[in-house]
């Protein structure tokens, strides 16, 4: 039987083969080994980079299956044929042979081989400019470091590469698993290198969708905060360089308070490139067939009309009554993020904070919203919980008002003296990870908040405190400590059950 692999693979067929079996190169395609010449090269390279980001599989608009529905914010009902898959990730019924799974590491391996082919390679590029070769380099960075970051809190210890791999031997020297400490080491040394180029403050003096100091300091502060939070060593220490990170993030915004930006201007697709608030996000072309967004569409549910021109024959993007009750009253992003479809076909809430109902969207629906990764209130949020892991309650809870005041809701003092608000949180953290919560829901953030805050027992216990009828289909008695990491896929992991070893439970 032929041996297959998978992660070294995609690493390994990226880069140029030093040992072709025939020796020959495919007129119709560039090869890695005559293609980096010009600048020019290099700037396309870099924008592949980032195309990568662009990918349901990895980080694009259409990855909530690998987050989003992980939690309690949203999922789907459906778990017959085809979308038995899927509905593994909401029910806590993953397998190590899920081939959605495979999917989503293949093509996260596969953006970080394209990050090490280009680092690898720059050197054979004669730059006019050394600054530009730098920033290049520092883009770069700053993409391999947000792939690793997702791939390090959803399995743990990974393989980790820096260097582009050109053969069979190169990749099997490096197909083991590496401790999380070791990667996000070099999470750290990348986003540390990129700092010390010379990138502008914001997107908006560089290029819309392209990396930023502030967007830097602002992953660089969450990494730190991750660290704190879920590493054994150096906890003090990671949550004030965390505190300095983010706050250096904070401090290049344009604007004043963030009042100043109504929530709904956050997603309007015609102040995408204008919005102060976004700090970083992935771009998509409205009208484009290829290249256009679809989340605004996908989203609509059957009989609805207000994400898109689009006539929806679906039940939209399934949210959680869970969530749903979580929104205060007078929460002005409730209105704006969910709506009930009472169609009989659908009678269920669905999303619609992501919108274009433009005319050249069109019936479609192809529509120009950008991917939104990175913004200020969540910089804000992360930074209130990196001040009350400092015990600097009340700059802490400076921040948590002046998110809480735009959505229209009374400072925490005030919240606290209601008694329905001050039983279902308790404590500072729970009012941050709450506020979290319903600022950016749908965004892909609320798993990660949660497995940040709440250990593998923690975690198991905060499920099965809900109430399974407002959570769907998906089983809540199904979680253990085991799904507080994903399993390695087991093609990986049969490759070699021992340095590609298997999370416990799987």
């Amino acid at each position: 039987m032929k041996k297959r692999y998978l992660m070294p693979f995609v690493l390994f067929a990226l880069a140029a083969c030093e040992q072709d079996f025939l020796n020959q190169q495919d007129p119709n395609a560039v090869s890695v080994e005559g293609y980096f010449k010009t600048e020019n090269d290099v700037l396309l390279a870099v924008n592949g980079i980032y195309q990568v980001l662009r990918s349901g599989s990895t980080l694009g608009e259409t990855s909530t299956l690998y987050s989003e529905e992980r939690s309690d914010n949203a999922g789907r009902d459906d778990n017959q044929s085809n979308a038995g898959e899927p509905f593994q990730f909401n029910d806590f019924s993953l397998l190590a042979g899920n081939t959605y799974l495979r999917t989503h590491w293949s093509a996260m391996y596969d953006g970080i081989a394209r990050c090490n082919t280009l680092l690898s390679r720059i050197d054979q590029v004669t730059f006019s400019d050394e600054a530009l070769k730098q920033r290049y380099m520092a883009e770069t960075k700053f993409v391999r470091a947000l792939l690793y970051f997702h791939m390090v809190r959803k399995f743990g210890a990974i393989p980790l590469s820096i260097q582009e791999i050109k053969t069979k031997e190169e990749a099997d020297e490096i197909a083991f698993r590496q401790e999380e400490s070791v990667v996000y080491q070099q999470i750290v040394a990348d986003l540390s290198d990129a700092l010390a180029s010379d990138l502008p403050n914001t997107q908006g003096e560089y290029a819309v969708g392209r990396t930023s100091k502030a967007a830097i300091n602002a992953l660089l502060g969450q990494v730190y905060l991750t660290m704190g939070a879920t590493l054994a060593d150096g906890k003090a220490e990671n949550f004030q360089q965390a505190e300095q990170y983010l706050a250096a993030a904070y401090g290049m915004r344009t604007f004043g308070r963030l009042s100043e930006i109504p929530y709904a201007d956050v997603f309007d697709v015609t102040k995408k490139n204008t919005c102060p608030e976004l700090i970083f996000q992935v771009q998509y072309l409205q009208g484009d067939q290829n290249y256009s967004s679809s989340i605004a569409r996908n989203n609509q549910a059957r009989g609805e009309t207000i994400n898109s021109q689009f006539n929806s024959t679906g039940s939209g993007g399934n949210v959680k009554l869970d969530l749903v009750k979580d929104y205060e009253a007078g929460d002005i992003r409730k209105e704006f993020s969910i709506k009930f479809a009472a169609n009989p076909q659908v009678n269920d809430w669905f999303v619609t904070k992501f919108r274009d109902k433009s005319d050249a969207a069109g019936t479609a629906g192809w529509g120009g919203n950008d991917w939104i990764l990175i913004r200020y209130a969540d910089v804000m949020l992360l930074l209130a919980e990196a001040k009350m892991q400092l015990n600097k309650t009340d700059e802490a809870i400076a921040l948590l008002d002046e998110v809480r005041e735009r959505a229209g809701l009374p400072a925490y003092a005030q919240a606290r003296t209601d008694a329905t608000y001050n039983a279902k949180y308790p404590t500072l953290k729970d009012a941050i990870l709450h506020e979290r919560r319903v600022e950016l829901a749908f965004e892909n953030h609320r798993w990660f908040d949660l497995i940040r805050n709440y250990d593998a027992d923690e975690l198991e216990a905060y499920f099965r405190a809900k109430s399974q009828a407002d959570y769907g289909n998906a089983q809540l008695s199904n979680i253990s400590t085991k799904d507080r990491y994903y399993p390695i896929p087991f093609d990986e992991y049969k490759l070699d059950p021992e340095r590609m070893y298997q999370n416990p439970g799987y």
